[in-house]
Order: structure tokens, then C-alpha cells, then sequence
């Protein structure tokens, strides 16, 4: 099911908008994720693994140390078992990580702890030590260039044979183009000089398997990294037994990418190491070669930073451009809208999309859309439009600041007030916006104490009430209240329970919540706040439990609509009269939905767009339905709007 927040920490990106999956392990089963070439997530995470496809980029994040792997490639797509019995002590038991993916290594780096990969997915944190493990595109770049930096240049093969041979560095006298052995010199052992044993070590660390042909070292031979560097003087060293070569080798902290101004510290502590331990051959050659070595790893990580530094300023245009593109796709729909009727065929209907100054609609009949989720472009709106359903028409207003999704909307006086929700999957947020229905303009206001979304919104007595709601790790039961005169959201008497994906609304001077998720189970429950004795107490219970769904007044009676009732979405009903005390069950919609936008026109219930369930998809608005008594539930044609739902929705 997309977005159940309240249980499952989940970003929902859309298979376009997924730029990379960071997987979990520990000290315990690293080894077996390595050497199966497989990762894992509990079951609860499927939803998004399964987007997974061949190629997409894949981090490790190793819980025991909070360290981050990589960089990863999926060998396949995202799906359920591969391996049943996998990290399982045995192999008897069934799996606890049935959301699998196969992988293939990209790129071997250094593993990056959490203080150096944290800021490069910070939005994606929703507590200080949890984050989501989707990546947009922008973050997953973000990483590989974090990683690539820190890039391991596979090892040149060991020698492995009884007699080992030893490469000892060669002095060269002046004027003289013999080389002479050393006087001591092992007679079985085999001189060359060090040209020589660089050049045949590139050779084989460029046969070595898992070094491309097109991995940079293979064509400049400069570009050494510390590890190289470190094994060759150490084998440069073996069967010395304390030579002050070895000891200097184990002494050298061989500088990273993050410390490259100690390096000529180095060199000189190195030099002065080797003097004072009076070994002819570390004094008259270990200077010269550590220097040369420095000098290329210097330029090598320099170069390697400089790439890095160019790569994640361009990934930022890009990531840019993208928003532009949408802000500019908004503008264009709406300066279609501005330029006069526009008439279209969509199937057997019409489109029709009015200016916004057209006198001939009539604003009781308007439904104000807000924000959501729009599956033919498959991007999150910040977008508004009134919708006429009796005419088929739409209206574009100005836009909102930001993109909302999972928003509540109240009415009051001739504004229309919008707060918190969700900015398009990417962080919930406290924001609150007023659209002035006279100059048609938004405007800012104090945001709420706590940053959520999927809350109730409602008015009463001339204030706005913001009810429950949650952050996507805590479901809320408090209640704030902002006074418009006053400029301040104030925390008022909490409901009994806590609730996220709560329907509300305001009746007969109270305020109704219904159902919900409380962090554990999705709800059947309802209460009511009593201003008189500002106070909440329960009500009769639904028959059903549901959240996400939509709860309307029509003819002195609450309609709860639709939504989510822990497995699946549903089409239902129920009603309740406030003068009995009880809830009957109402007609059924006739498609199932949740996160719809529902409001009341004239004496019937329109249902638009919505979300049909896991594996299903967004309801296009030609079924957009109304309901009205006596006539049950119909269906109303509808092309103006496109495939929407997380929206939200109010009469005006």
C-alpha cells in the first residue's frame, strides 16, 4: 500500500523518480550478503524493491558500525525470495529479509561512516537515527560521487610460491649504467630495478579480475592510491626481518583524500625516520622514492576530488532543471487556462477549461482542488484549480509556495486555509498557506508546532483546528488551534487517541475525528469535541476500521468514505446520525479508493481521483462519483482533471 506512514517510514517514489535503494546488514550477515551477492529488507519494504531494476545503483549500510558500502549495481530486478532461507542460522528457517535483490559491484570504495554520508541524504533522515532507504536521483548521485572519491584500486596478485622471490631496490652509481648487487645480498634472490617492478606490477593488477580495461589506472600508471603504495614498500621489506625500511613502512600513516596537506609533513618525518636508524639503503633511496610516490598520490586524489566536485555541481543543474521543467509544465497549463475555452474530446466527453475570469460559472458549484499526486505526468503539484462537476469544467488558480501532498484544507470567511502535508514525498512539513478568494492570492501564516500530514482540518467558532495527523514514525492525538487575530497556532485539549490518516469535519458546532492509525492498528473509533466543555469523548464506533478516507456532511448526517482497513482499500460506507448515536452502513462506492478529495455541492457527495491499492493504480477522474439520496452512487464524466489522489478538497 503506498504512503501508510504511520507504520512504515517509506519516501513512495514513483519507479521514475527512484534513483537508488540503500539495504540493510549487520557484523553478522554482511559476509553472507557479499558472498551471495544478494541484499535484503523485511517484507514491509517490497512495495519499493520491487522497482528495483538491472542497473539501478545500490548502497550497504552495515547497522553494527554505521558504516555505508558501495557502490553497488541491482544484477537483477527487485522481487520477493529469491533465496527463502536466507541470513537464517541454518538455512531451515524461512527468511526475515523476503525483499531481495541481486548485485554485481560497480565500484569497491572505502566504507564511509555516518558522519561523512548523513548530509548527502539529510532530507531523507526522519529522526536522528533513522532514514529512509529510498534515494531520488539527485541523492544517489550525491552518494557515488562521495564514494567514488574514496574509490579501492584492486590489489596486484600475491605471490603464493614457497621460495618467495624479493625485489630489493637497487643503488645506481654515478656514472654507471651496470647494476650491483649489495653485498648483502642473498644470492637466490632476484634483482631488478624499481622501474621495472612498477611496471610489471601495473601489468598485473591490470589482469587482475574486476579490473576493466577501461579503469583509469591501466592507462596512467601514476594514478597510485595509499593501499598500493603501502603493499609495495611492504613488500619491498619482506625477509629483512627488522630492516628500519619495514619498520618505517608500518610507522607511515599513509595519508586519504581528507587529510592531503600532511602530506609533505610525512615525507619529512619518513626521511628523518630512516636517517636516524643508520641503514645505508633506507637513507640514500627511501627519500627520493617516498617523494615520488607522495607527489603522484597527491595528484591523483586531486584530480580524483576535482572530477568528484565537478560530477555533484552538475547532478545540482540537473536536479534544477527537473524542477524547473515542472514549475514551467504548471505555468503552461495554467496560461492555456488563461487564454480562453479550450475544447478537446477525451473519450465520449468534453473538455473544457475556462478563463478564471469567465462570469458564467457559478462559484457555488466550485470544488477547490489542491496539490497531490499526478500520474499522467507522474510528478507532485503544487498546482490549484476549481472544479465545476455539473459543467465538466476546470478553473487554474495561482499555485501554491511549495508542493503539498497529504494536506488538510479548512474554509474560513473568503479564505481557504492549507497546512502541513508532505513536499512531494520528501519531508513532511508545518507550513500553512491562505488563498484570499477576492485577488485570488496566497499567502504565508504562522506554521504549526509540529511538522505532519495526513491530519484533519476544521473551522469553528472562527478558528481553524488542526487535528492529529502524523510524521511518519509517531501518529499524533493533539489538536492545535490558530486564531487568525491572534497569529498563532496554540495546542489545545488532545483527542483520547492517536491518529494518522484521520477524516474530520465540523458539525452542528463540534468537531467529529474518525478512524485513523494510532502507530499499532488501524481504527474503528470516532470522537467529538465539545467547545462548551472543551473536551473530547468517544462516540459509537464504526463497524469498520479504516484511515486514509474521507468523512462529509450531508442532510445532518456524517458520511465516512471510502479509505484503507489494514489490508486492502474499500469501496464502503457508513453513516452516522448524531441525533441516534449510530453508525449504519451506507450504498458503496463503486470503484474501491482512499486518498480521494471528497467535498459536498448542492446536496451530493463528489468523489475525485484516489488511490485503488497495492499493485492497483490512481483513478482517473472520469470515474470521478457522486452520490445523492435516493439515487445512490453514479458515475460523472470527467476529463479536465487527469489521474490525481494525496490531494486535497474543499467547496466553496
Amino acid at each position: 500500500m503506498v504512503q501508510r506512514r504511520g507504520k512504515v517510514s517509506f519516501r513512495n517514489l514513483t519507479k521514475s523518480q527512484l534513483g537508488g535503494v540503500v539495504f540493510g546488514c549487520t557484523k553478522n550477515t554482511i559476509k553472507e550478503c557479499m558472498s551471495k551477492q544478494l541484499f535484503g529488507l523485511p517484507y514491509n519494504h517490497i512495495s519499493y524493491v520491487q522497482k528495483i531494476d538491472i542497473g539501478l545503483p545500490l548502497f550497504l549500510f552495515n547497522y553494527s558500525d554505521r558504516t555505508l558500502h558501495g557502490i553497488f549495481d541491482a544484477a537483477g530486478p527487485g522481487q520477493l525470495n529469491i533465496d527463502p532461507y536466507g541470513w537464517t542460522s541454518d538455512g531451515s528457517d524461512r527468511t526475515s529479509y523476503p525483499a531481495q535483490v541481486q548485485i554485481s559491484m560497480r565500484l569497491q570504495c572505502e566504507p564511509l561512516s555516518e558522519k561523512k554520508f548523513k548530509p548527502a541524504i539529510a532530507d531523507n533522515y526522519y529522526s536522528p537515527h533513522h532514514f529512509w532507504f529510498e534515494l531520488d536521483h539527485f541523492q544517489a548521485s550525491k552518494l557515488i560521487c562521495l564514494l567514488t572519491s574514496f574509490a579501492v584500486k584492486p590489489k596486484p596478485p600475491m605471490n603464493t610460491s614457497n621460495t618467495r622471490q624479493i625485489f630489493h631496490l637497487i643503488e645506481k652509481k654515478e656514472n654507471s649504467d651496470e647494476i650491483k648487487p649489495s653485498e648483502n645480498e642473498p644470492v637466490d634472490s632476484l634483482e631488478v630495478p624499481l622501474s621495472s617492478v612498477m611496471e610489471s606490477d601495473f601489468s598485473a593488477a591490470a589482469s587482475h579480475p574486476g579490473f576493466s580495461e577501461n579503469h583509469p589506472d591501466v592507462h596512467d600508471p601514476k594514478r597510485i592510491d595509499k593501499e598500493f603504495v603501502l603493499e609495495k614498500l611492504k613488500g619491498l621489506a619482506i625477509g629483512h626481518g627488522e630492516n628500519s625500511l619495514m619498520k618505517t613502512v608500518e610507522r607511515a600513516n599513509i595519508p586519504t583524500c581528507m587529510n592531503l596537506e600532511d602530506r609533505d609533513t610525512l615525507e619529512e618525518e619518513t626521511y628523518s625516520e630512516g636517517k636516524s636508524d643508520g641503514s645505508s639503503l633506507v637513507s640514500s633511496l627511501l627519500p627520493h622514492t617516498i617523494s615520488q610516490l607522495m607527489h603522484e598520490v597527491k595528484e591523483l586524489r586531486a584530480y580524483g576530488l576535482e572530477n568528484s566536485t565537478k560530477m555533484c555541481y552538475l547532478e545540482e543543474k540537473l536536479d534544477e532543471a527537473h524542477k524547473e521543467i515542472h514549475r514551467l509544465r504548471e505555468r503552461c497549463s495554467m496560461l492555456e487556462s488563461i487564454s480562453g475555452s479550450l475544447i478537446t474530446k477525451a473519450g465520449d466527453s468534453e473538455r473544457e477549461i475556462h478563463s478564471p475570469d469567465d462570469s458564467n460559472l457559478d462559484p457555488t458549484e466550485a470544488i477547490l482542488l489542491l496539490g497531490g499526486f499526478d500520474k499522467d505526468s507522474e510528478t507532485w503539484l503544487s498546482s490549484v484549480v476549481s472544479y465545476f462537476p455539473s459543467r465538466n469544467v476546470v478553473k487554474a488558480h495561482s499555485s501554491t509556495s511549495c508542493i503539498r501532498s497529504n494536506a488538510s484544507v479548512a474554509k474560513l470567511d473568503d479564505k481557504i486555509y492549507v497546512f502541513g502535508g508532505d513536499d512531494g514525498g520528501r519531508g513532511w512539513t508545518n507550513t500553512v498557506e491562505s488563498y484570499n478568494q477576492t485577488d485570488g492570492q496566497w499567502s504565508l501564516y504562522p506554521s504549526l508546532n509540529e511538522r505532519k500530514g495526513s491530519l484533519g482540518g476544521a473551522t469553528l467558532d472562527g478558528k481553524i483546528f488542526a487535528i492529529g495527523g502524523g510524521n511518519g514514525t509517531q501518529s499524533f492525538s493533539d489538536v492545535e488551534m490558530l486564531d487568525p487575530d491572534i497569529g498563532k497556532w496554540i495546542i489545545t485539549r488532545s483527542m483520547a487517541k492517536e491518529r494518522f490518516a484521520v477524516a474530520s469535519v465540523e458539525h452542528n458546532g463540534s468537531i467529529y475525528a474518525v478512524g485513523g492509525f494510532d502507530g499499532t492498528e488501524y481504527l474503528n473509533t470516532a470522537e467529538r469535541f465539545d467547545p462548551r466543555e472543551h473536551s473530547w469523548m468517544n462516540i459509537a464506533s464504526m463497524k469498520s476500521r479504516r484511515g486514509c478516507h474521507s468523512l462529509v456532511v450531508l442532510k445532518e448526517k456524517l458520511y465516512a468514505i471510502g479509505g484503507y482497513d489494514s489490508e486492502t482499500m474499500v469501496s464502503s460506507v457508513e453513516v452516522y446520525d448524531p441525533r441516534r448515536g449510530t453508525w449504519i452502513t451506507g450504498e458503496p462506492m463503486k470503484e474501491l479508493r482512499g486518498y480521494s478529495a471528497v467535498a459536498v455541492v448542492k446536496d451530493s457527495i463528489y468523489v475525485i481521483g484516489g488511490y485503488k491499492g497495492e499493485g492497483e493504480d490512481i483513478l482517473d477522474t472520469v470515474r470521478v462519483e457522486c452520490f445523492k439520496e435516493g439515487e445512490g452512487w453514479k458515475n460523472v464524466p470527467c476529463s479536465s482533471i487527469g489521474r490525481r489522489c494525496y490531494l486535497s478538497a474543499v467547496a466553496l
